[in-house]
């Protein structure tokens, strides 16, 4: 009986040792070339003014016949006493209280209206009405608050405001609107609504065209209706970027837009301050009052900056354990 051998195998051929990329190639060359002004651009005004935040730990005083950056060096360390001063004034809950409570209606609206316009315009079949209609909704984004600021007041002004006129003309009297508080909270939401809701629905927009269509072809198919396309094919395509937003958003509740509060309300003057006073326009009366240093106004918006890169991160980690690809860091 004859023994089966098995063929032999061929010999391994041998492993070619991996060639190590080099330290650095052309393309990193030109990659660096092409990011050189923006990292120049950045280093001049964005880091190298982050200098400045050591005014927000000295008394500043003008040292005679030097400049801005000997003073400062020259000046007092005083470490925390300018933020003692700012947590310690009569109205701090207030104008935090306004800034954070506005910020989150506006978080709020600013996901849900625009969504919803950028839906509905992009269900409409003509294509000349849904430019039509993104063009007069993106309009106010160009719009300076100063001059919003006139047309408000031409609807506003007691005597021959068109808001009173309509008043009078239904029988009523005239509202002194800037001296009456309680009607500016809904004045501030619709203002930043009708400013900001063209640019955030043009976002949403774009998503919107970049999602597959055979999704709708085959939703169509299966006798879905408008809302269930909407529901489940269109609000889950844009989970990501409305979550990006809101992380954005989040990130600036310590904030608030400086021209809608100060120039819309003419100066954010009584009777209208504590419906209209944020962190912002409070920054703002002590730079310009002449009686508060400017260190204790650098520890204001140093607090500002500070609680806003927390809120951003914790939100980002919040985000990053529940959907990790939806985080932005």
């Amino acid at each position: 009986m004859q023994e089966n051998k098995s063929p032999a195998k061929a010999p391994a051929a041998p492993v070619q040792p991996l060639k190590k990329k080099s330290k650095w190639t052309k393309d990193d060359t030109e990659l660096t070339i092409l990011a050189l002004p923006t990292t120049i651009w950045y280093v001049l005004f964005c880091y190298l003014p982050m200098f400045g935040i050591i005014l927000a730990f000295k008394d500043y005083t003008i040292t005679p016949g030097a400049n801005f950056l000997t003073s400062l060096l020259n000046s007092k360390w005083v470490l925390f006493d300018n933020f003692k001063y700012f947590f310690g004034l009569r109205d701090f809950p207030q104008i935090l209280r306004n800034t954070v409570l506005y910020n989150l209606v506006f978080i709020v609206l600013d996901i849900v209206l625009p969504v919803t316009l950028a839906i509905l315009i992009s269900n409409i079949y003509s294509k000349r009405k849904s430019k039509a209609y993104q063009t007069l909704m993106f309009m106010p984004h160009f719009m300076s608050w100063v001059v919003v600021s006139y047309f408000v007041y031409a609807f506003l002004v007691t005597d021959k405001g068109l808001l009173n006129a309509i008043i009078r003309l239904f029988g009523g009297e005239n509202v002194p609107w800037y001296s009456a508080p309680e009607y500016w909270p809904a004045i501030i939401i619709i203002m930043h609504v009708w400013k900001v809701i063209g640019y955030k629905m043009v976002v949403y927009l774009a998503s919107i065209t970049g999602i597959d269509e055979s999704l709708y072809e085959a939703a169509v198919l299966d006798g879905a209706s408008k809302f269930q396309q909407a529901k489940y094919i269109t609000i889950p395509a844009l989970r990501p970027i409305i979550i990006m937003m809101f992380i954005l958003a989040v990130g600036g509740i310590f904030s608030s837009d400086f021209g809608l509060f100060y120039q819309v309300s003419r100066g954010a003057n009584q009777p209208l301050t504590p419906m209209v006073a944020t962190l912002d326009v409070k920054v703002y009366q002590m730079l310009t009052s002449g009686t508060v240093s400017l260190g204790k106004t650098a520890a204001a918006s140093l607090f500002q900056a500070v609680v806003g890169c927390i809120t951003i991160l914790t939100a980002n980690a919040i985000v990053r354990k529940a959907d990790r690809s939806s985080a932005l860091i």
